[in-house]
């Protein structure tokens, strides 16, 4: 596991040489959020790197319910019974295992790793809707890699935690935007159309610094964004 630090955020990386699969720490006043749980094995690496901050994990937050995402989340549920687990309102459906669509969703197959029904023993605390708030985090409801995907802006720095609304590995992209290097991505992505109005939805906020799912964060990623989006 790698791990790199940015002024109030840390970037956890699992197989960063293979397939990188990252999740995030936030730190605020008391104590840490966590941002994905990772592959299923990754619980242990993540409460390892907690410790090693001598600071708890308060919070688990889900951009979305793909298994690379809540692989561990049961796990740490167990080892961390008091932290409380907060995933978008829609894609609560998907953790519960229910790929259906709704009458004014576009009718594209839900694609990508998800849990299938009751498998997943975790019930969440909280279910987020666009404008809340985590601490010092702000929800962006950026449907379109799942119909109910959701970026974390932190409103102390506009550090912008995109979950898989655009990726780095294999390039920078646009969900849905196939990258020959690292094609899964847009592979597991549901609805190309929404994956760009959410795209344009994240520039509008001006990051000052980019964070996904797969691949580097990128500081000033205005121009990036711009591209990817052109593309």
């Amino acid at each position: 596991m790698r791990i790199i630090h940015d002024e109030f955020l840390y970037q956890l990386t699992f197989l960063p040489g293979i397939f990188p699969v990252n999740c995030y720490f936030v730190r605020e006043d008391d104590g840490l959020t966590l941002l994905d749980t990772a592959l299923p094995y990754s619980a242990e690496g993540i409460v390892t790197a907690a410790k090693t901050l001598n600071i708890p994990i308060v919070r688990i937050v889900l951009t979305h319910a793909h298994g690379d995402h809540i692989g561990a989340l049961d796990t740490l549920k167990k080892e961390l019974p008091n932290a409380s687990v907060s995933i978008s309102f829609r894609d609560a459906r998907l953790l519960r295992g229910d790929r259906t669509l709704d009458a004014d969703e576009p009718n594209s197959p839900i694609r990508g790793g998800l849990p299938k029904p009751n498998t997943i023993q975790t019930t969440p605390d909280h279910l987020l809707k666009d404008g809340d708030r985590i601490g010092s985090l702000l929800a962006i409801s950026t449907p379109g890699h799942t119909p109910g995907s959701m970026s974390f802006i932190d409103t102390r720095n506009r550090y912008l935690i995109a979950g898989d609304a655009f990726q780095t590995r294999g390039g920078f992209a646009v969900a849905g935007q196939f990258r020959l290097l690292f094609p899964f991505p847009a592979m597991a992505t549901w609805n190309k159309e929404e994956a760009m109005r959410s795209a344009r939805r994240i520039r509008e906020f001006r990051p000052a610094l980019l964070a996904v799912g797969h691949g580097i964060m990128v500081k000033n990623p205005i121009e990036f964004i711009d591209r990817a989006i052109e593309r």
